[in-house]
């Protein structure tokens, strides 16, 4: 029933409106939803049977939340999605500070008003967008900020006495009442201010620079944190952790197909990338094992995490470095290449912390690693893996292609290559469409160029061939004239 067009509060008695705190909204909604199948939270991948049902049963239990996971794990996405849990509007006593509830008064303001104006009290209507609230936790948050403080200004404008409690500025939280009020980060918030918090939390009373008001705030709160702040950077104070009803892990995409729909959800490509540049589905993977080697590698701090947002804007720099690509040699269209993979290590080397030794090995070099290892990890999935044939000493099904590079001068792919030069450099190696023909025989006509480089890339990976890169360009050859190269 739409209730939006009600002025006054009589009005609203009169229509049967049955008031709810933000925690039954929030409550009856998702039943509601959930009863009609409808996806609670939209947009968010790889959770569906993990963090979201643990969400599920939070809202359901009326808890305050914790969300705990490293970054770039949709902590503070999942929740902003949890407005779309709220009733579209609300009415609040018109001019309140704090959103008041015309049932529910808790503002001297607001119950003057009502004492004084009864059913023609004026009501406006609250929409449930404004009804979220979000602050991250810094040093220099203060209790001011969070709860409120004296303001000698209105004080003086009033002429009222510092005794008068409507000398009182409220802050982001009771500004925030009944509504989704966010805190990320809680663990770099000072103790200090998590006490503050406490007593909002389980008695509903705030202190305000020696007032204490019974203000029984309506409030949802969530936060957020890292579990590698609780030893780097502070923690959270026993009490207030006693006080969040539940606690939820989230993770990051356990496998590629996950994290690349979350890539190509947050990329936001340009259209005229979308219409000119072709990506094969193997350079999407690639992306994606990309950071999935990033979290197990050994020159990298796995507990600050491997954002998503690494995937993201990896992808996106793969796509320019084709267009750019395709602007200077005045193609009109073109594919994303492998050796466009050294345009996105400024992508890798901005999301990761190195340990000792990355930072021994140099962050553009561990992304390049990154990156080789990613295609070494896909290699075996495509094609017969190199080790295995040797062990058992069978035909090695590359021999033709590391026999036509012993008998040539190998090949070069300069980075601004043309694509039909590109195409013609690769198809000289006729054996590599063998192999490709014989283990990948349903590869479309359009991928063949990026699995043909993808192959010789892996071989020389696995040191049956050697690649070079020499000023801007990738240079294939057999092993001995890699040798040569090297000890001349």
């Amino acid at each position: 029933m739409d209730y939006t067009s009600i002025k006054t509060f009589g009005e609203l008695k009169n229509r049967g409106y049955a008031p709810r705190t933000i925690k039954e909204e929030l409550r009856q909604n998702l039943i509601a939803k959930i009863g009609k199948g409808e996806t609670v939270f939209e947009g968010v991948h790889g959770y569906e049977d993990s963090v979201i049902p643990e969400l599920q049963r939070a809202i359901l239990s009326k808890h305050n939340i914790n969300l705990l996971g490293l970054r770039g794990q949709a902590k503070t996405r999942l929740a902003r999605l949890m407005v779309r849990l709220l009733d579209e509007y609300v009415p609040v006593v018109a001019g309140s500070e704090i959103n008041d509830d015309p049932y529910n008064p808790i503002s001297r303001y607001a119950i003057e008003l009502l004492k004084e104006q009864g059913d023609d009290t004026p009501i406006s209507w609250l929409h449930r967008d404004e009804r979220f609230a979000e602050k991250l936790a810094t040093p220099d948050v203060t209790v001011a900020d969070l709860i409120g403080d004296v303001d000698p200004i209105k004080a003086a404008n009033l002429r009222l006495s510092y005794a008068d409690d409507r000398v009182i500025h409220f802050g982001m939280i009771p500004r925030a009442n009944r509504s989704i009020f966010v805190i990320n980060e809680l663990p770099d918030l000072q103790a200090r201010i998590q006490v503050a918090l406490f007593n909002i939390l389980q008695e509903g009373d705030i202190q305000i620079r020696g007032f204490k008001l019974r203000l029984p705030l309506d409030v949802q709160f969530v936060f957020t944190a890292n579990p590698e702040d609780y030893t780097n950077r502070g923690s959270i104070v026993t009490p207030l952790k006693d006080r969040i009803g539940s606690q939820i892990l989230t993770h990051y995409p356990t496998s590629i197909a996950v994290a690349k729909a979350i890539t190509a959800q947050e990329a936001q490509v340009e259209i005229t990338q979308k219409e000119h540049i072709y990506v094969p589905e193997l350079a999407r993977e690639i992306v994606e094992q990309i950071s999935f080697s990033a979290r197990e590698s050994e020159y990298i701090d796995a507990k600050s995490g491997v954002s998503a947002r690494m995937g993201i804007t990896a992808f996106q720099n793969l796509l320019s470095t084709a267009e750019l690509r395709m602007l200077r040699s005045g193609d009109t269209g073109t594919a994303v290449r492998l050796s466009d993979f050294m345009g996105i290590i400024p992508a890798i080397t901005g999301k990761v912390e190195l340990l000792y030794e990355g930072e021994q090995e140099g962050a553009a070099s561990v992304a390049i690693q990154l990156i080789e290892d990613a295609i070494k990890t896909i290699f075996p999935t495509l094609f017969p893996e190199i080790e295995k044939l040797e062990k058992e000493n069978i035909r090695y099904p590359y021999d033709d292609i590391v026999r036509w590079f012993l008998e040539s001068d190998g090949i070069e792919l300069p980075n601004e290559l043309s694509e039909a030069a590109y195409q013609e450099a690769l198809a000289q190696v006729e054996p590599v469409r063998t192999v490709i023909d014989t283990y990948r025989p349903d590869t479309k006509p359009e991928d063949i160029p990026f699995l043909s480089e993808f192959l010789l890339w892996g071989l020389a990976l696995h040191n049956k061939l050697s690649k070079y890169r020499v000023r801007n360009s990738i240079q294939i050859q057999d092993n001995i004239q890699g040798y040569l190269r090297n000890n001349i």
